[in-house]
């Protein structure tokens, strides 16, 4: 059995779990450079069972159908909209997940603080400013008595909003399915959408996913922004209109923006988003720490060590 372990950006999946458990007939492959394009099939066609990080590579039916090997694909974290499950059933693919970490969430929604801080404080702009010997090129913004805007009242949502409260601030939250009653039950101000981007300083976006949320943050709801509102996203890129927002931080028509997730990731060395000085970059790290993968990869090994079990 030749198992393929995707997107270990950092090496660690050997070092956190021993794989020879798995037995001398199994061989492990670990792919340390992420796979895309024309050469993804091509280099997991020898593959029988296939480990996938998060959404780091696509599965869609085309690349399930050109993998006849292909027997159990495991996924790390809770759900993965780049596997295309129906494809999996249809051609025998068993899917798996692997959870992480069970506070994850609170990494998450440390970097968004991160990013909010980052903004807040011009800091990433005055770091380079002071590596090429300038001082005080510009004015930090206080964050007490700011209006924060919790998009999605989730365990992230509300670990965020707690802590903008701590800074003094105050905090409302708004989402599709959030009612009064519920915002108000987590400790916190229910508003409706139009509100939240209108009146906040800084929003934060936690929500999941899926078709009924996709592009939540369209161009009308950044068009409502205050022109020194910053929008923080470590929740999915498609949850923002990406143009939209380009243009709005082109044309500082909003103050700035917090991103860790992208339509395509990794992102491309030359997107236009780099050059950007009003917008701070993260890797995607919201789910990166020792402890999470470490959980990812040793329940990545138990869902192997089930499914083989199963088949008999």
């Amino acid at each position: 059995m030749h198992i393929a372990i995707l997107d270990d950006y950092h090496g660690l999946s050997r070092q956190l779990v021993d794989w020879s458990v798995l037995g001398s007939a199994t061989s492990v492959q670990v792919f340390t450079e992420h796979i895309d394009g024309p050469g993804l099939v091509a280099e997991l066609q020898p593959f029988d069972v296939i480990v996938a990080m998060r959404e780091r590579t696509r599965f869609p039916r085309a690349v399930i159908e050109a993998l006849p090997r292909l027997r159990l694909l495991v996924s790390t974290g809770k759900r993965n909209l780049a596997i295309d499950a129906q494809a999996c059933a249809d051609n025998g693919v068993t899917l798996k997940f692997a959870l992480g970490h069970a506070v994850s969430a609170h990494a998450t929604a440390e970097l968004a603080w991160a990013h909010l801080l980052a903004l807040f404080k011009n800091l990433t702009l005055e770091d380079a400013s002071m590596r090429r010997g300038h001082w005080q090129t510009g004015i930090p913004v206080r964050l007490a008595g700011k209006r924060l805007g919790v998009v999605g009242l989730g365990p992230l949502g509300k670990a965020v909003g707690r802590v903008g409260k701590a800074f003094d601030m105050e905090v409302v939250a708004w989402s599709p399915n959030l009612d009064v009653q519920r915002a108000a039950d987590a400790g916190f101000a229910w508003v409706d959408k139009q509100t939240l981007f209108s009146t906040c300083d800084a929003i934060s976006i936690h929500m999941v996913l899926a078709e009924s949320t996709r592009h939540l943050v369209d161009a009308t709801a950044i068009g409502w922004m205050k022109p020194g509102a910053f929008l923080v996203n470590t929740s999915r890129a498609g949850l923002v209109d990406h143009e939209a927002l380009y243009a709005a931080l082109r044309e500082r028509r909003i103050g700035g923006a917090g991103l860790d997730v992208f339509p395509v990731e990794p992102l491309p060395r030359h997107d236009r988003l780099r050059s950007l000085p009003n917008v701070t970059l993260t890797p995607h790290l919201g789910y990166v720490n020792m402890e999470n993968l470490e959980h990812y990869y040793r329940n990545s090994l138990a869902a192997i060590q089930e499914w083989i079990a199963a088949r008999g």
